[in-house]
């Protein structure tokens, strides 16, 4: 018998599952389903409704508003129970007015509230913006980055967020696409490695408590892989692609971190649209990976079934489709509850679908403990953002994410006393912040350093002059009237720094050249870059080239020229002070490319892990090696790495371990980090196998004169391949173990192991 005056639900001392019960026994139909219902905030709201218009809201996946419905009519839907979520909301006030309105509801249900926290809370102003995800790829340093996302959870928390939508773990396969700078690269396993790092900082243990938010691994699946680079464009993959390539990070961030939540694709693949795709969804990821939390769609996602795919004839149908499958929130809008109401009572969708979908979504805001207080303390918000210690990270991550392409001649680092030389310093990334990357709104200017204060502060110190010039803030604005300018004003400097790259600022729609739906049909600078590069090099005086760009650049013309290059990524709210440090010697450079970046887009598609025919004909007009290889970068040190050795050669079962050791040497005269890569390849296998797989990685810091022993192991996952049934096996012969600094063969020393017999991993895999 129910206790409506103490209901158990309410009790913060019962278990999580018989609260749950007991709050679901008090539930209608209509109540389980307003949980599975998520809207943009009210802010957001009022903001779109003045800034697009209605035919635009189709293809605008960055703002929302719902024609007919304002934005008063939507906090009363709140106030009567009939939201579950909300997304954009990105004040703490309005997160607590928003909780206010649920709280008058009938049964108090509070609010789970969503936010795109890619890399800091970014869209909150005074958060700390960490260096973007592929910029966190490149530090090839997991610990930091769990702890920068466990930051991230303690910013979203006190601002009244309790979910974020990353990791994104889309394996990278054609950089063309705008969302490159949300990746971590090309390679299944860093891409695992670096999801697994941020979904256990962001969700710890378990999620509970008030420090923590839940993850949400995306996109499911393969939308990095379009077949012509642009977002949401079909992906035309087979079945062993999907495994080897593609699943291999979500299966492991369900069965090593225990994601709690997973966004579909906006794409279809072999024209199942991601947003149906029952055997993704449910058969593969729940049934036999364990996937045990929820599902939420993308942007508008489920509506676009019928509407972009044209495979439902309508809303109503494509939910159908979409919760039969596994679908368990529709982001974001109204309808979407009248509909399903109606299709469960006409038997098209069964209730039991409804309650699962219900009672995972109230397991997170039990967990969470928004049922004992779903308010925030706006002034405590005010101190959690932006800490010392976050900043330190922060700045940590960003040193360790610089990758040094170039260093004719140790061009740098630059002398540390300048000695009254004037460095000439322009571009469009120099002075502005689009360090920042994308998904995230501007910041105050005292938590950002670009790259010319940065720069600034290390040079005159030093006894340097510096002087910038502003030759276009922005890519698409260098002219040549100021292309001119700055080559009248470069005349007298002895150094120039050529501060360029791309511009995924997501509030600069208008400038954007990469980012979310900004795809990019070459990898060569945009605008007027390459003029103002030439304008520079007439000069004859030695060129710094700074990128700045969530996604790679390919100008082998300019690198050739170019006395040092510095592939910057977007490092966040410290891009300038770590990248002054790595131009005056103060930090050695250490990052690694975690992608592999093309000499022109006529080579896509361009990984390190490709199989053993890619290769066997030439181009007629293009070399076919890369200009730089996946792993790569330099050091103002010199590492040397001895052959390795394995603790034995024959790998005997399935809870087998090898270890591979090396000797790291630093035989320069600066202390520095480097990362030891170790890579294998399946020497015979019944299908065929890339040339090498990156299985593990070490970064290890190592003194001038010092050398240091690197232990990388080896376990049967290592060695596992699907077989013609999609079982996870090692199959017997040899293999070639190889180890280095970066994926290219010259830098490799290898050693052979073998397997005497077949090794069948746990039908889970």
């Amino acid at each position: 018998m129910k206790d409506d005056a103490n209901p158990r639900y309410l009790d913060a001392t019962a278990k999580v599952e018989d609260r749950i019960e007991d709050l679901m026994s008090r539930m209608t139909l209509e109540d389980k389903v307003y949980q599975m219902c998520q809207y943009v905030g009210l802010e957001h709201m009022k903001h779109a409704e003045k800034n697009i218009t209605q035919e635009e809201l189709d293809k605008n996946d960055a703002l929302g508003f719902y024609p007919g419905v304002l934005s008063d009519s939507v906090g009363r839907l709140a106030e009567a129970g009939k939201i579950g979520s909300f997304l954009h909301v990105v004040t703490p006030e309005e997160a607590n007015y928003l909780q206010e309105l649920a709280q008058k509801s009938p049964l108090k249900i509070p609010l789970l509230i969503g936010i795109d926290a890619i890399h800091g809370n970014g869209l909150v102003s005074g958060s700390t913006i960490y260096p973007s995800p592929i910029s966190q790829a490149a530090t090839f340093a997991d610990d930091l980055i769990k702890e920068g996302s466990r930051q991230t959870a303690l910013e979203m928390r006190a601002n009244g967020m309790h979910w974020s939508f990353t990791p994104n773990i889309d394996v990278l396969r054609d950089p063309r696409w705008g969302r490159t700078g949300e990746t971590y690269g090309e390679d299944p396993y860093l891409v695992g490695n670096m999801g697994i790092a941020s979904i256990n900082g962001l969700q710890s243990d378990d999620f509970s408590g008030n420090e923590s938010v839940i993850a949400c691994a995306k996109h499911l699946i393969a939308g990095s892989s379009s077949i012509n680079g642009l977002n949401a464009s079909p992906t035309d993959v087979s079945k062993r692609t999907l495994f080897e390539i593609f699943l291999p990070p979500y299966r492991r961030a369900v069965q090593e971190a225990n994601v709690f939540s997973i966004m579909a694709a906006h794409n279809e693949v072999a024209g199942m649209p991601g947003h149906m795709d029952k055997f993704m969804m449910n058969d593969l990821m729940r049934n036999r990976w364990g996937f045990d939390g929820f599902y939420v769609s993308d942007w508008n996602d489920v509506s676009r079934i019928a509407l972009w795919h044209h495979v439902a004839k309508d809303f109503k149908q494509s939910i159908e489709f979409s919760v039969n499958a596994g679908m368990d929130m529709n982001m974001h809008g109204p309808v979407f509850d009248k509909h399903l109401i109606e299709l469960v009572n006409e038997g098209k969708v069964d209730e039991a679908r409804v309650n699962y979908a219900c009672r995972e979504l109230l397991e997170v805001k039990f967990k969470l403990g928004l049922f004992e207080n779903p308010f925030v303390d706006i002034e405590k918000s005010k101190e959690v953002n932006f800490t010392e210690a976050h900043q330190d990270n922060a700045l940590e991550q960003a040193r360790r994410a610089i990758v040094l392409q170039k260093n004719k001649n140790n061009a740098l680092p630059l002398a540390e006393k300048g000695n009254g030389k004037t460095i000439f310093i322009t571009g469009p990334n120099a002075n502005n912040q689009t360090t920042l990357g994308d998904w995230v709104s501007p910041q105050p200017e005292e938590n950002v350093v670009t790259m010319v204060e940065g720069i600034s502060e290390i040079a005159e110190t030093n006894g340097y002059n510096i002087n910038y010039f502003d030759s276009g803030d922005r890519s698409k604005e260098i002219t040549p009237e100021n292309i001119n300018k700055a080559s009248q004003q470069a005349e007298t400097a002895d150094i120039i720094v050529l501060v360029l790259g791309e511009n995924s600022f997501r509030h600069d729609w208008g400038r954007k050249t990469t980012g979310e739906n900004i795809d990019r049909a070459t990898l060569k600078l945009s605008g007027n870059q390459m003029k103002l590069a030439d304008k520079m090099f007439e000069l004859k005086k030695p060129v710094i080239v700074v990128y700045v760009s969530g996604s790679p650049i390919a100008e082998p013309w300019l690198e050739q020229r170019a006395a040092a290059v510095l592939n910057t990524w977007e490092s966040g709210a410290f891009a300038g002070q770590a990248t002054a440090e790595i131009l005056f010697g103060k930090i050695n450079p250490s990052g690694k490319l975690p992608l592999t970046i093309p000499r022109s887009v006529g080579q896509l598609q361009m990984v390190y892990n490709h199989k053993p025919t890619a290769y066997i004909h030439k181009y007629n007009t293009e070399k076919k090696v890369p200009l730089h290889p996946f792993g790569f970068g330099l050091s103002y040190s010199k590492f040397q790495l001895s052959a390795p050795k394995v603790s034995k050669a024959d790998f005997a079962g399935i809870d087998d371990i090898i270890e591979v050791t090396v000797q790291v040497s630093n035989k320069g005269k600066m202390d520095g980090e480097e990362v030891v890569q170790l890579y294998i390849r399946d020497d015979i296998s019944s299908y065929t196998r890339p040339v090498k797989e990156l299985k593990g990685y070490k970064r290890v810091a190592v003194k001038a004169g010092e050398t240091k022993q690197v232990t990388i192991p080896i376990t049967a996952e290592s060695l596992a391949m699907y077989d013609a049934d999609y079982n996870f096996v090692v199959e017997p012969g040899t293999f070639t173990i190889m180890i280095g600094n970066s994926s290219s063969d010259k830098d490799l020393k290898k050693i052979i192991i073998s397997v005497k017999e077949k090794i069948t991993l746990d039908k889970n895999r």
